[in-house]
């Protein structure tokens, strides 16, 4: 099993330049800049928004569906957890050392072109907003550190009893098929907007 790191990197400036385009038609109260350095990218920052009527500003991390190009799916994978090197590592949506405000979820992307994107959906989703109504149910980091402990060796699907897997989410487990072997907590993207968490852009 091999990472597709660097393919997923030129995909993803590819897709960045459809991303710009709807930013800039679709968030008319912000400017916005796109962030190359390395080491704030690392703490989960894309994209600074900054509010033109105010100093307000806010660090948004860029989730891009590109392993389902030309595909529709009603669902979003959240990272709880990774393996680099054999050592179990926080995923995104924990890590205290991300300084992520909103995520921008891109999906249903499609091309129709050979290396060019020509749309996608983006759903914007308030990070803090989603931990806390995950907490509420009991969902912790804690919670999930506890439950992937007596759960090692399963690949694929784990029903959680606070969750509907089929109208609100599921924890699926990639061990055989990934090399960073992640585990995500697969969330309906109509939950996500129908709990007050996320709102669709385009």
């Amino acid at each position: 099993m091999k990472s597709n790191f660097k393919a997923d990197l030129s995909k993803e400036k590819q897709l960045a330049v459809l991303l710009d385009s709807y930013y800039q038609k679709h968030l008319k109260k912000y400017a916005f800049e796109r962030i190359s350095d390395r080491r704030q990218q690392l703490q989960g920052i894309d994209l600074v928004l900054k509010d033109k009527f105010s100093d307000t500003f806010y660090y948004v991390d860029e989730k891009a569906q590109l392993d389902y190009v030309n595909e529709s799916l009603p669902t979003f994978a959240v990272e709880l957890f990774y393996e680099k090197e054999g050592e179990k590592k926080q995923g995104w949506l924990f890590d205290v050392a991300k300084k992520t405000h909103f995520y921008a979820l891109a999906t249903s992307i499609f091309s129709d072109v050979d290396k060019v994107f020509t749309s996608c959906n983006i759903t914007f989703v308030n990070r803090e907003k989603l931990i806390l109504h995950l907490s509420a149910l009991g969902l912790t980091r804690e919670f999930f550190e506890k439950l992937i402990q007596g759960h090692h060796d399963l690949h694929g699907k784990l029903v959680l009893e606070k969750l509907c897997p089929k109208k609100e989410g599921l924890l699926y487990f990639s061990t055989q098929n990934k090399a960073e072997k992640p585990i995500n907590l697969i969330l309906r993207l109509s939950y996500l907007e129908k709990i007050g968490v996320a709102k669709r852009l385009v």
